[in-house]
């Protein structure tokens, strides 16, 4: 099956495994230990809502840990990517000045509109992520994203 062409309105990504089965089943069972709780306090159904926020801990940690890491890679992608379209120097420059938020979104822009991009981010015309995502012409896909 054909992926669709990805742009600014379909770019987001899910992961149903995720997203639509453990976050779910978690908050379902979340709900259920809190109202277990309130109608018939117990040492096992404390225990079931503390199993519960450790398993929410838990999930949220590893989705933060992958995304930190994913945000890790795009920085170096992306230093790997303005060193060559910029030049050394001001790659360097623009990667101080660039928050990691506005490197995932300049990452969707073809190396073509780049350098413009990077300095209407820099001079602050482009103030939100959302701001630049929209602001790309020539949309550069990303399906391996977590």
């Amino acid at each position: 099956m054909a992926r669709p062409e990805q742009d600014f309105q379909n770019h987001a990504r899910f992961y149903p495994l995720y997203h639509f089965v453990a976050v779910p089943l978690l908050t379902l069972y979340t709900l259920y230990a809190i109202h277990a709780l309130v109608r018939a306090p117990s040492l096992a159904t404390a225990a079931a809502v503390v199993l519960a926020a450790g398993l929410i801990a838990g999930l949220l940690a590893s989705r933060i840990m992958v995304l930190v890491v994913q945000n890790r890679v795009i920085r170096l992608e992306m230093s790997m990517r303005l060193a060559r379209v910029l030049g050394a120097a001001p790659a360097a420059d623009a990667l101080a000045s660039l928050s990691v938020g506005k490197l995932v979104a300049l990452r969707f822009a073809s190396d073509a509109e780049l350098p413009a991009l990077v300095a209407r981010v820099i001079a602050k015309e482009l103030n939100s992520n959302r701001d630049v995502k929209q602001a790309i012409r020539e949309w550069q896909p990303d399906y391996l994203r977590a």
